[in-house]
This record gives C-alpha cells, sequence and structure tokens, in this order.
C-alpha cells in the first residue's frame, strides 16, 4: 500500500502558516499582500478555479480581488487593463486566468503582465531565469509537487525521474526543478515511443498529459513515487478523476497523489506564497 500524500492536508499547513506570517504585515508594512486576477468570460472550470483562490487569499489574509470581463472583451481592452494594474502601486500580485477567448494572444497578455507581478510564474523573463538557475518566480503548480516530494522524505538526488507531458505551465518546469533537484529526467510525451519502457524506470513518475487513468499498472515500476496532476472528468462516472487509474497503482507504488485532494490544493497554496514573495520583494525595494 502507498503512501498517498495529502495535498488538502500539506496545503491548509502551508496556508495556516502563511496567515500568522501575514498577520505582522500591517503593523510592519502597513498593509496586507494585494492579489487581482482577472477573469474573462464565465467558463465554469475557470470560475471554480478563481473561486478557490478567493477562498485560499481569505484564509491566509491577503487581500483579493477578482476583475470579471465579458468574453467579448478585445485584446487592447485586456492589456490596457494589465497596464493600469501594472502601474498601480497597492497591486502586488496579477493572475490573468486561462485560458482566454480565441481572439486574445494568451503569450501576449502574459508576457504585458510586469515580472514582478507575475505570481503565475509564466512570464518570459521568468520562465528565462528558472532556466538560467536565477532567483524568479516558480511556476505554481511544479513548486507545489516539489514541495509534496520534499515533505514526504522522497529523495530525488539520484533518482530517475520521468515527466508525461511537456506543457509550459507544469511538464517543463517541473523537469527543471527535479533536474536542478539532482535527478536523472527523462520528459515523454505523445511521440513517445514505447512509452511503458520509459516509464517502468522511472523512480518518480510526474504525469501531466490531460487524460482521464491514462497511466495504467502495466507503465508502473513497483515501489515509484507516482505524482498525478491531472484532472479530468471520468467519462463514465462523470465524477474528477486523475491522469493515473489510481485504484490499480496505488497498491504498487510507494507514494501516491490522489485526484482530488492532491496537487491541486498544493497549487492554489503556492500561489498564495508567491503573492507574499512577490510584496515582499516589492517592500524590500
Amino acid at each position: 500500500m502507498a503512501t498517498v500524500i495529502s495535498g488538502k492536508e500539506l496545503s491548509a499547513s502551508m496556508k495556516a502558516e502563511m496567515a500568522e506570517q501575514v498577520k505582522a504585515f500591517p503593523a510592519k508594512y502597513g498593509r496586507v499582500p494585494h492579489l487581482v486576477v482577472v477573469l474573462v468570460g464565465d467558463d465554469p472550470a475557470s470560475v471554480s478555479y478563481v473561486t478557490g483562490k478567493a477562498k485560499a487569499s481569505a484564509e491566509v489574509g491577503i487581500r483579493n480581488t477578482t476583475l470579471r470581463r465579458s468574453a467579448e472583451i478585445s485584446e487592447e481592452e485586456l492589456l490596457a487593463l494589465i497596464d493600469e494594474l501594472n502601474a498601480d502601486d497597492e497591486v502586488d500580485g496579477i493572475l490573468v486566468q486561462l485560458p482566454l477567448p480565441r481572439h486574445i494572444d494568451e503569450q501576449k497578455v502574459i508576457a504585458a503582465i510586469r515580472r514582478e507581478k507575475d505570481v503565475d510564474g509564466f512570464h518570459p523573463l521568468n520562465v528565462a531565469r528558472l532556466w538560467l538557475k536565477e532567483p524568479c518566480t516558480l511556476p505554481c503548480t511544479p513548486k507545489g509537487i516539489l514541495r509534496m516530494l520534499q515533505r514526504a522524505g522522497v529523495e530525488i538526488a539520484g533518482k530517475r525521474a520521468v515527466v508525461i507531458g511537456r506543457s509550459n505551465i507544469v511538464g517543463l518546469p517541473v523537469a527543471k526543478l527535479l533536474l536542478d533537484a539532482n535527478a536523472t529526467v527523462t520528459i515523454a510525451h505523445s511521440r513517445t515511443q514505447n512509452l511503458p519502457s520509459v516509464t517502468r524506470e522511472a523512480d518518480i513518475l510526474v504525469v501531466a498529459i490531460g487524460k482521464p487513468r491514462f497511466v495504467t499498472v502495466d507503465m508502473v515500476r513497483p515501489g515509484a513515487v507516482v505524482i498525478d496532476v491531472g484532472v479530468n472528468r471520468d467519462p463514465q462516472t462523470g465524477k474528477l478523476c486523475g491522469d493515473v487509474d489510481y485504484a490499480a497503482v496505488e497498491p504498487i507504488a510507494s507514494v501516491i497523489t490522489p485526484v482530488p485532494g492532491g496537487v491541486g490544493p498544493m497549487t492554489i497554496a503556492c500561489l498564495m506564497e508567491n503573492t507574499i514573495e512577490c510584496f515582499l520583494k516589492r517592500q524590500a525595494k
């Protein structure tokens, strides 16, 4: 039976620690950190994510403002809004909820956010600094994954890690963080030949491919650490499930994360942490 890493419990612990930290800010700095989330349109998943971020902000004591805009907003109008937030000294973190409507260039919007206020860690300069091993804001999900591994006492140095997925948001940055922690890292993807033979070599398997129960028990080496980043709807039951066939893999893994309640809560906790870090860096200037 695997050790199950509860992202829900770990994130609650992190948020409690941050809440104690933030309590001292009004006396020391005159205010608390301020996170502004921009929601374009009314996609149900995006609305749910934004609601979760507002709830976490309240728990930590961070000021949260959600700016809702119509899906018909023009790219120019959205960029003008970001310019206003960039110029506002009372705003420490800016997050534009993705995905955006098709008529808006997401990369242009991400690049428009000041790097110092980019709490998602998606700005091109933050990405570049990550790969150059320079101080930067780390993307929330990869940062949360490393925290989970560390808290579970998983030894990363010298281990063979396989990451399934090569997105800019999860796959590539988590591979870099594992590499920086001295793992030997393989990035697998949809064009990888004989994928099961690759994944069976993993001491640490991170799955971020976006396909329900894609990783089956024959793809996992017994004793492996399995981190499931996927959040999908089971086509048969309609319930949330991950990219890993949890019921089949859990008995042979040494450590595993559930869905829901695994990586997801850690992503939001690390967003709160990034907001505080951006606030403190701005206060130090």
